[in-house]
């Protein structure tokens, strides 16, 4: 009989977060499983990790893939799916229109980056950015233009290692003050107009969202360890406490707070497991490294 492979955390456009599920025989039938904070989650991984294939498609070979590989795709499917990303800069004469945004994802931890404008706000919620202001629109490589003009004149990155994002996660200041750190970055970059700002991109007006809420992070606490990786058997259970990006936030019996990365869960058969068994994969202490970043 057929298992369930995970293919990953999703962010829809409205609402909460999402486990994505494959048929391990490949046949292409999915389901979602939405998830809620304040309910148990457990699973136990079975078998090899295999590749979760590119653009929709599986592997055609069903290959294995490492154990903690956060990009869960053999070496083709991940040129494949690399080479129709945004980031590729291989579709250049796309005509749909995309958008420049800033993200803050702590105090000092702001990048800018681009998006496609029908995603609307979900690119960042994958990102786990806390808060976000758009800053123009336009055509891609007018949004790349700008991207770059930030980058080398304001000194901003378009990525931030994950493991800082986890580290200053659980212990974030107020509304204001986060809202306050953006728009100061907002009004820097809008001084830029007239510097190399590209004719093409329109400015949007400055407008602070804030995902705390959408991610569970007020009251969740801060995280004590991440883990590193599954193996068959593996065992990663807890109560949801809360989401940011691709990592879930688990309150465990043992461990206090434990992060998993969900790029270390796709590309595995899962099954349910006790909520109460705690975890019996590999953890290292928040900061301490051990998980490849890979989503910026």
């Amino acid at each position: 009989m057929s298992g369930w492979r995970c293919t990953g955390l999703r962010w829809p456009h409205h609402g909460g977060p999402e486990l994505g599920w494959a048929r391990s025989d490949r046949s292409g039938w999915g389901r979602v499983s939405v998830l809620a904070y304040g309910k148990e989650l457990g699973f136990r991984a079975v078998g090899e990790r295999h590749c979760v294939g590119a653009r929709d498609n599986p592997c055609p070979v069903g290959a294995v893939v490492p154990a903690r590989s956060t990009g869960a795709r053999c070496e083709e499917c991940a040129r494949l799916d690399r080479a129709h990303s945004v980031a590729a800069d291989t579709i250049a004469d796309d005509p749909r229109p995309y958008r420049v945004y800033l993200a803050w994802f702590g105090p000092g931890l702001v990048k800018v980056g681009i998006t496609g404008e029908a995603r609307e706000a979900a690119r960042l919620r994958e990102q786990g950015a806390v808060v976000f202001s758009w800053l123009g629109r336009g055509p891609l490589m007018a949004a790349r233009r700008t991207e770059e003009l930030l980058r080398t004149a304001l000194g901003v990155p378009d990525r931030i290692p994950y493991a800082r994002k986890r580290a200053v996660r659980g212990e974030l200041p107020g509304v204001a003050e986060r809202a306050a750190e953006i728009e100061g970055l907002y009004r820097r970059a809008a001084a830029l107009e007239g510097a190399g700002w590209p004719e093409a991109l329109e400015r949007l007006p400055f407008e602070a969202v804030d995902h705390a809420g959408v991610f569970g992070l007020a009251g969740a606490g801060p995280a004590a360890r991440v883990v590193t990786g599954l193996a068959d058997g593996g065992v990663v259970a807890g109560r949801l406490v809360a989401a940011a990006g691709p990592d879930l936030h688990l309150e465990t019996a043992t461990d206090g707070i434990v992060v998993l990365d969900t790029r270390l869960v796709t590309g595995w058969d899962l099954v349910g497991a006790d909520a109460r068994a705690g975890t019996s994969v590999p953890t290292v202490a928040v900061g301490g490294g051990g998980v490849q970043d890979g989503l910026f």
